[in-house]
């Protein structure tokens, strides 16, 4: 599987973006799909997670209501919509894929394809 994520850029304080993982591969379907988020000097950290099947999602307890992942099988995307941004939100953000069955989708390690990442940049 190979992901390309894109949506990033810069945004204003409070403001909204979507953004986008596109899956190559005819079995996207069967991957659980993450965000993770990498910041300036700080480790990668889990923003959320998405079975396969669209049924359970998985939240980082910071931000839950602020960011909602989502799927689109047909299309083979995963999307993060972020909202009321903060320029703590600044990072990279980086989709990944999980073949693995039970594995603790906050972790990492349960992901076995990950994309190049998008720049999120979030202004004061």
């Amino acid at each position: 599987v190979q992901l390309q994520a894109s949506g990033g850029g810069l945004v204003q304080a409070g403001g909204s973006l979507r953004l986008s993982c596109a899956a190559s591969g005819r079995s996207f379907s069967s991957y659980d799909m993450g965000w993770f988020r990498q910041a300036p000097g700080k480790e990668r950290e889990f923003v959320q997670a998405i079975t396969s099947s669209g049924r359970k999602t998985v939240y980082a307890g910071s931000l839950k209501g602020q960011f909602t992942i989502s799927r689109d099988n047909a299309k083979n995307t995963v999307y993060l919509q972020m909202n009321s941004l903060k320029p703590e939100d600044t990072a990279v953000y980086y989709c990944a894929a999980s073949a693995g069955l039970g594995s603790t989708l906050s972790q990492a390690g349960a992901y076995d394809y990950w994309g190049q990442g998008t720049l999120v940049t979030v202004s004061s």
